[in-house]
Parts: structure tokens; sequence; C-alpha cells
């Protein structure tokens, strides 16, 4: 019996034994798990971090438009914007590289303007009618009504009349009240044309009847002889006044009157002395500034986009407001936006335009003038182009109200100042195919081919569409392989191709050093053909061949056919027949778009 319980006790305290042996080692086990809890949390925060780090950098699985949320670090200081998007794309500050000096062209030594008169031109005394004169008023904005004064000197040299000195459009939209001698300079304008024609500031008083009319668009100099020159034989006609004088000459002339383009546009018509010394002024506070700088005509106002039938993202406010604006052209046809896109026929946002010159090279040091009216959407709309540049450039934002005063009343004296910094910048950009981008694009390759990019808006849509799905630097890559054609050197159109105002190759000459080595390369040369927007293009841009674009023709008006080698040019679809030259007064689709 003793010996049972002695056994019973035994086995009671050997388990009790084991029993304190398991909660020792529990014990200790929880002791080694608490010191392990720290490693555990911060691995658990690694993985997490790294799941998010996959998750931003995968493509996103919609194609649906967006706008772009911009991230850009500088000095330190992040600005963000956020514009409805809900991955973040991220912009280097120096952009990508051309492989050359961004501020100049390759080529430009090797071209150079000429305009002399051949020894076939007949000098002003020798071809001028006694008591023959040509009257004109131009329309529209300030660069088209440029574009109608050097085609007046033409036109008055073809029907060998004195051009009385053109005069401004007062009545159009723009509503401006200047006359010649307030935006140009009057006296060097005739005595510059002396020896071509014959220019008088006034129509005498003892001149003859005035007959009305107007001339069909695309005329050349068969179609004045024909059309206008019969009218000064009626009985006491002396003079022809020709109305809403725009795009009232062929594009196609032969070279001297196409050199006499070039005199009239590149050396007579130069500013009057308050618009050049004022201009003259904003450009050296803009070279006080920086070296180098852009300018950018913007062309993002209200009555562009409206005009051009293209969406933005701006919702039912947008659409409704662009919608009001467009009821103004009673006959606008209605357009798809996204097919409008796809043609390349939209402008670009600020912010695209920004990427854009980004992925050129242009980093967030350069400074950027920008020529624009009201911006649709203001600051807002804007801020993405300051993110990308902030050294954001207006004449408000580097001259005074007080400076400014004697000619922020005229749209045509403030456009003036816009063109002059335009014209002198390093580098010119346009955000569309508009009168004053041509006009400065044809100046630039005259004198010397200075950079002039023009987007290649077809193309960069697709681009900006999947630039999520690459990397910036293939996005940049891109961009500027479809803008190779597009950056204003030399023989970018094939002669006989584009407008010749913005492609003035008659009047461009080639140096001899130039000849021999294209000469010597000839041979080896790449046939660049089969891609129409990469090197020499057939300038299928937003104009068409007579150099002004289809949002600006007079849907309304006649075109006179042109004739090549006997082979009648393409006509507009529009081309109705026209009895008469003169047509009545509709409001004309380029008088609020024009500039």
């Amino acid at each position: 019996m003793s010996t049972m319980k002695k056994k019973k006790y035994r086995d009671e305290f050997i388990g009790l034994q084991i029993l304190q042996g398991l909660l020792f080692r529990h014990h200790q086990r929880r002791r080694r798990l608490h010191h392990l809890l720290p490693f555990l949390s911060a691995l658990s925060g690694c993985l997490l971090f790294l799941l998010a780090v996959l998750l931003f950098l995968s493509p996103p699985t919609t194609t649906t438009p967006r706008h772009y949320h911009l991230t850009l670090n500088t000095s330190g200081v992040k600005v963000h914007m956020n514009v409805e998007k809900e991955n973040v794309s991220r912009v280097t500050m120096k952009g990508g590289s051309l492989g050359r000096d961004l501020w100049t062209s390759n080529l430009s030594n090797f071209y150079y303007g000429c305009s002399n008169a051949s020894h076939y031109f007949l000098a002003a005394e020798m071809h001028t009618v006694p008591n023959r004169y040509l009257i004109i008023a131009t329309s529209g904005g300030l660069n088209q009504q440029r574009t109608g004064i050097v085609d007046a000197v033409v036109a008055a040299y073809i029907l060998n009349a004195t051009l009385v000195v053109p005069k401004l459009d007062q009545k159009s939209f723009w509503k401006d009240s200047s006359n010649f001698s307030e935006i140009f300079d009057i006296d060097w304008f005739i005595t510059y044309l002396s020896k071509d024609v014959k220019i008088i500031k006034e129509l005498p008083q003892k001149a003859g009847k005035v007959s009305t009319t107007r001339a069909p668009r695309k005329c050349n100099e068969k179609c004045y002889e024909t059309r206008i020159l019969p009218i000064y034989a009626k009985k006491r006609v002396q003079a022809v006044q020709l109305t809403k004088f725009d795009y009232r000459l062929s594009n196609r002339l032969e070279l001297d009157l196409q050199k006499l383009r070039c005199r009239v546009n590149y050396h007579a018509l130069t500013f009057a002395d308050p618009i050049l010394q004022m201009g003259r002024k904003l450009v050296e506070r803009m070279r006080m500034k920086s070296k180098h700088y852009i300018a950018l005509h913007l062309r993002f106002e209200p009555d562009m986009l409206a005009f051009s039938g293209c969406y933005y993202g701006g919702g039912e406010k947008e659409k409704k407001e662009l919608g009001a604006i467009r009821k103004r052209w009673k006959t606008l046809h209605t357009k798809n936006p996204e097919k409008e896109r796809r043609r390349g026929k939209c402008p670009l946002s600020p912010e695209e335009v920004g990427l854009m010159l980004r992925a050129l090279g242009f980093g967030n040091d350069v400074h950027i003038y920008v020529a624009s009216g009201e911006v649709y959407g203001g600051e807002e709309t804007l801020a993405h182009l300051k993110a990308l540049f902030p050294n954001f450039h207006t004449k408000e934002t580097i001259a005074s109200k007080e400076e400014l005063a004697e000619f922020s009343s005229y749209s045509s004296r403030m456009a003036a100042l816009d063109f002059i910094v335009c014209d002198e910048s390093d580098v010119f950009v346009t955000n569309n195919n508009g009168n004053m981008a041509k006009i400065l694009a044809g100046k630039r390759r005259y004198f010397g081919h200075k950079p002039t990019i023009r987007p290649n808006s077809k193309k960069l849509y697709r681009l900006f569409l999947e630039r999520d799905n690459m990397t910036w630097e293939a996005f940049a890559s891109q961009v500027r392989t479809v803008q190779i054609g597009f950056m204003g050197e030399p023989n970018e159109v094939k002669p006989g191709k584009g407008g010749f105002h913005e492609h003035p190759l008659p009047c461009i000459c080639e140096t001899s050093e130039s000849m021999a080595t294209r000469d010597r390369n000839s041979e080896g040369a790449v046939d660049s053909k089969n891609d129409p927007d990469q090197g020499t293009e057939e300038y299928s841009g937003e104009g068409n061949d007579d150099g002004y674009s289809e949002d600006e023709l007079d849907l309304s008006e006649a075109e006179y056919p042109e004739y090549d080698n006997g082979i009648p040019e393409r006509v507009s679809a529009n081309r109705k027949d026209s009895g008469s030259v003169l047509k009545p007064d509709q409001p004309e689709l380029e008088e609020i778009v024009s500039d």
C-alpha cells in the first residue's frame, strides 16, 4: 500500500516537472517572438512599399482620354497638380536632346534671302499707265491685312496702275481704328518700292470715276488681266477699288512677281516708330533675362477653340461655352472633335506644347515669351505650362501699364508688338497655322532659317494618348522623331508645295558651297518620300496650296482655277460658278480667327 502511494506521488511529481518544463519553453518562445516583432513589422512595410511601387509603374488598363497630372521636383520643392488623373507622370527637368544646338539651324549658313529683280522686270516709270489707280481695302486682323498689302503691290504692278496706300480694316471683329501710317512706316513703304510700283497716299481729287468690285480668290496674272483690267476701259473710270482684299492673289506667279512679294513683305513693310521702339524695348528686356528665349504663339483663345470644333476635356461647361461662341458663324458646319484631333486640326493644349518642348530638349531654365490673347480657362489652363517652364513672360509682365497705354486699346498695335518679339526670338513656336504663324515662319526662313517649330499635331496626338504606356525617355525620343520636318529647316517642303507666305522658296537662294556638297551626296541620299511626315514634306499641314487654312476659306466666294503646265489645279469643293466678280457681303469665316 505504501509502495503504491510512493509510486503515485512520484508519477505526480514527474508530471509536474514536465508541465513546468513545457511552460518554461513556451515562455521562452514568446520572448523570442517578442524580439522578432520589430523585424517582422519592418519587413512587412518594405513589402507593402514594393507592391505600391510596382502598381505605380504598371501601365493603366484603361484607354480613356485623360488630363495630365504632373509632379515636378524643382530645387527640392514639389509642385503638385491634380487634373483628374489617377496615375502620376514624372517629367524630367532637362528634357531630351536633339543632338545639336537647340538655338540654331544646322544649315542656316548655306541659305540666304534673295529678292532682287531680274533685268526682265520693268521699272515703275516704264510700266505705270498715267491716271490709272488701284485702291485696296484690306480685311481681317493685322497679319491677314499684311498679306493683303503685300499682294496689293503685286496686283498694281500686274495692272500697270498707281497704288493708293491700302485702307486698313476698321469694321470687322477686331474694331481697330488704326490707319496705315499708325501701324507701318508709310514714307519708307513708298520710298523703298518707288522703283517697282508707284504708290501715293491719297487718290487725287481730279481722278475720274471709281468702280468698286472684288477679285476672285487665287487670282493670277491672267485673271487680273481678264477680270479687272477691262474695268479701266469703261467710260470715265480711272480708279478700281478691290474690297476684302485677302488671299486675292495666286500662290503661283512668275518668279519676278514672287520676288516683288518678298521685297514688300521683308523690306518695305516696317512698323511705325512708336511700335518699333516699344517692340525693341520688349526684346531687350527678354535678352536681359536670358541669352536665348523661345517665343510661343499660343492661340488658345475661346474664339479659336470654338471655331476649331475641338474638345479639351472641360465637360459640359466647355461644350456649352464654346458652342455658344461657335453659333456666331452661321455657315460653319458641325465637326467631330475626335476626328479633328486625329487629323491634326486642333491646337495643342498649353500643357501639350510644354511637353513637346521639354521632349525636344528645352529645360525648365528656358525663358518663354507667350504671344496670346485671353487664354481659355485662364490661369488654370496655363498652370501646367508654367510648371514646366516657370520663366513665363508676356508683354504685360515685362512692360508697365503706362508703357502699353498707347497700344492697349488697339488690337493691331498690340499684335505688332508680339510680332516683333516673336520675330527676334531665338526659337519661334507656333500652335496653329494662322496668318501670323505663316508670315513669321516665312520671314525667319528668309533671314537665315532661324528655328521655327510647328507641331506635327497629327502624330503628336497619338503620342500623347500613349504617353502613359512608355517611359519618359521613349516618349521624348518619339517626339523628336515625329518633329523631323517641322523644325524650320531648309527644304522641309517640296518645290511648288506649301503656301508662299510661309515658304517663300523663290526668294531663298543656296550658296555655291552648299550646292557642291549636295551634288556630292546626292547619289547616296536616302529617299524619304515613303514617309511624308519625315524629312522633306509635301506640306499637308493645316493649310492648302494657296497658303491659307481651310478654316479661313470664304465659302461664299469663287476661286479662280490655276493652271500648271496646262492642267487645271484641283478646285475647292465649295467653288461656285463666278459669273460676277463681286459677291454680296456676308460674315466672313476668317474675321474672328485671323490674326
